[in-house]
């Protein structure tokens, strides 16, 4: 409902040429012959080329619609509109019953932008005769995770920073994570939380079996590898914004860099105050009950 009435006002009232993916134009055409110029894409090879026809993208749901978005542009990505439809989200500002409003501004700009780094992961196996040797490179805007999986035994991880030894990971895995997923499985993992702008790759270990093993914050312009050495007991899985499941068996590596197209998505009204304003409403941040007044006090 809410998706084929902005559909409408934006071509109506704004004249716009509309994209939307092939089963929302679907749905909209099930809906009513009026959506016969919604536009869409048919293949691959055309989402890789969106980028050149579209120039700012809305979308309604979550933090994972976002996430989801994002993922279509490997490139250059049009600054991103998100607004709010489901029940917690930290990249998502704008309340969908006000989008005439707010469309309206971002239309006529200026906009405030935040712009969210992403990490640009490959998988090199042992077989491979050399680093450049990799599977296709996978683009994350909130993290990477590394995790023992179904297996009954510690992960075991070895890890450096710009071939730097940094440590073994023995644990349930580890978490590199980029700052604007410093508010997602990072966070759940005993990581710090990290304003969106500040360019950073989180390095968080899950549940480690140690009492000195705490998180890190790298620059962003190290590069990260993380391998399963021949004697691990079993296989290391990694995901990606938590899908794109890969086995990593003893020999194979994960390398992580900061990807060079970051992801513009507006603000409501500024990085910082968007920023903490999620923090307040979705986590309660310092959340308590003020300090009474009654008893003694200093003279």
């Amino acid at each position: 409902m809410l998706c084929s009435e902005m559909v409408r006002w934006l071509k109506e009232q704004k004249s716009l040429n509309i994209f939307v993916e092939p089963r929302v134009r679907n749905e909209l055409l099930t809906e009513s012959s009026y959506y016969q110029f919604v536009q869409t894409w048919e293949n691959g090879n055309e989402v890789l080329r969106l980028h050149t026809k579209v120039d700012v993208v809305v979308t309604l749901g979550g933090d994972g619609t976002v996430l989801w978005a994002a993922n279509m542009f490997k490139g250059p990505v049009p600054p991103i509109v998100p607004f709010s439809l489901g029940s917690l989200g930290f990249m998502t500002p704008f309340y969908s019953e006000h989008y005439k409003e707010y469309l309206d501004s971002i239309l006529r700009g200026p906009i405030s932008i935040t712009l969210r780094h992403r990490l640009q992961c490959h998988v090199i196996r042992d077989a491979a005769k050399s680093d450049l040797e990799t599977e296709e490179p996978i683009l994350v805007l909130n993290e990477v995770t590394i995790d023992r999986g179904i297996s009954s035994f510690l992960s075991n991880l070895e890890c450096y920073c710009d071939n730097s030894f940094v440590t073994c990971v023995q644990g349930d895995g580890l978490i590199l994570s980029t700052t604007s997923g410093s508010t997602a499985y990072s966070l759940a993992a005993g990581g710090s939380m990290v304003h969106p702008q500040v360019p950073g790759i989180l390095f968080t270990p899950i549940c480690p079996h140690s009492l000195s093993f705490r998180p890190l914050i790298l620059p962003e312009h190290v590069t990260i590898r993380v391998q399963v050495p021949f004697n691990s007991r079993g296989h290391a899985w990694a995901s990606f914004d938590g899908k794109d499941r890969k086995k990593l068996a003893p020999g194979d590596a994960l390398v992580c860099s900061m990807a060079p197209w970051p992801v513009p998505t507006a603000c409501q009204s500024d990085s910082t105050s968007d920023f903490l304003h999620s923090i307040h409403e979705g986590l309660h941040w310092n959340l308590r009950k003020t300090q009474s007044f009654d008893g003694p006090q200093e003279t």
